[in-house]
């Protein structure tokens, strides 16, 4: 790893601890709701170097780290002049896996080392201009297209399209991309599959041995519609037994439902969880043509009330947010104080759909 990008895993650790003790760290919005604003086509994506390929490729975001690394460094720098205090690279459908659906597997590494070093490039860049403020990149580890414990096919309920092993594969070769491109932490997060979540986990840790480094870890959840369960099927206290012996740096949701509803679930994983907890939501459910609604302001209204009520540590935006929402979470909870981490009784905690606690 170069020396100019390696980090110190604990000294991140412990940085990171001792900030998120004292107020409440800012996340970044989404990547591709910015992407989007570009109004790229399939030249755009293709750029030089793949205009040949011989498969559609617009849409691929994360392409756009080799073929736009301009656009992407500039979305990453609006939202860290937004104050945000920890970065997302451009990673989420990076792996062999997702890549897959372009033809692409064979770049899922160039991808995941370029997206890093360009989020560090900008993070350094704020760093070095207020040392009293350190920005941090956290190297994205997507879901993948496929999930471990469900059947794509409804007449084959045992059938599956992917392996742990597989999954695990996949986690090594993009973490190790990630560290060696300068992430400060890894993210594992939209995770809708748990045993997804620990096939990444399991890669994420592997990785951590084969590179000598072992960085922090956050681990986002979803939640993916009103029955406050998983895709999987779990609930939110389920979930949580499930990855907490991980002892991941946070534990948190995403994606899927705006503030609103997202609520009482954050409340219950602030209530159950040991360590610190992270949210960072949709801008509200899309509309009718796929977009988002709800406003920076509106919003953080109800962003700035999690804080009031001592439910978040760190909090972002997902689907539908941008530097606006980011800016306004910011100077809303500038002084907010953080989650206290609670005193859990020591319990057996076990978990199937629903969490199951004994003492």
């Amino acid at each position: 790893m170069p020396n100019n990008l390696a980090v110190n895993g604990e000294q991140i650790a412990e940085q990171l601890k001792q900030a998120m003790q004292q107020r409440i760290l800012i996340l970044d919005g989404a990547m591709g709701t910015m992407i989007q604003k570009h109004k790229l086509e399939e030249q755009d994506y293709r750029g030089e170097r793949f205009k040949d390929w011989h498969v559609l490729i617009k849409g691929n975001n994360d392409l756009l780290s080799l073929t736009q690394p301009e656009i992407i460094k500039q979305i990453h720098r609006d939202y860290l002049a937004a104050g945000a205090d920890i970065i997302e690279t451009n990673t989420f459908n990076a792996t062999t896996i997702s890549m897959e659906d372009y033809d692409m597997a064979s770049l899922s590494r160039e991808i995941n080392l370029e997206s890093a070093k360009l989020a560090r490039a900008v993070c350094d860049e704020f760093t070095t201009k207020d040392p009293s403020k350190p920005r941090y990149v956290a190297g994205v580890l997507g879901p993948t297209s496929k999930t471990c414990s469900i059947s794509p096919d409804v007449n084959d309920p045992g059938f599956r399209n992917i392996t742990f092993d597989k999954l695990v594969e996949a986690y090594v070769e993009s973490t190790l991309a990630l560290i060696e491109g300068g992430a400060h932490l890894i993210l594992i997060e939209t995770i809708f599959d748990t045993l997804n979540a620990k096939a990444a986990s399991y890669g994420v840790e592997e990785a951590f041995e084969q590179a000598g480094v072992t960085l922090p870890v956050m681990i986002s959840g979803t939640i993916t519609d009103a029955s406050g369960r998983t895709l999987s099927g779990q609930t939110t206290e389920a979930f949580y037994n499930s990855i907490r012996h991980i002892k991941p740096i946070s534990i948190g949701l995403n994606c899927a439902l705006g503030p609103d509803l997202l609520r009482q679930y954050v409340e219950e994983l602030s209530r159950v969880c040991e360590t610190f907890t992270s949210v960072h939501p949709n801008a509200g459910l899309p509309n009718e043509f796929g977009e988002y609604d709800l406003e920076a302001e509106e919003m953080a209204q109800e962003i700035i009330d999690w804080g009031n009520e001592g439910f978040i540590n760190i909090v972002g935006g997902c689907c539908g947010t941008t530097p606006e929402h980011i800016r306004a979470f910011a100077n809303g909870l500038a002084n907010t104080a953080p989650r206290v981490l609670p005193d859990i009784e020591v319990r057996m905690r076990l978990a199937g759909l629903e969490a199951c606690n004994l003492n």
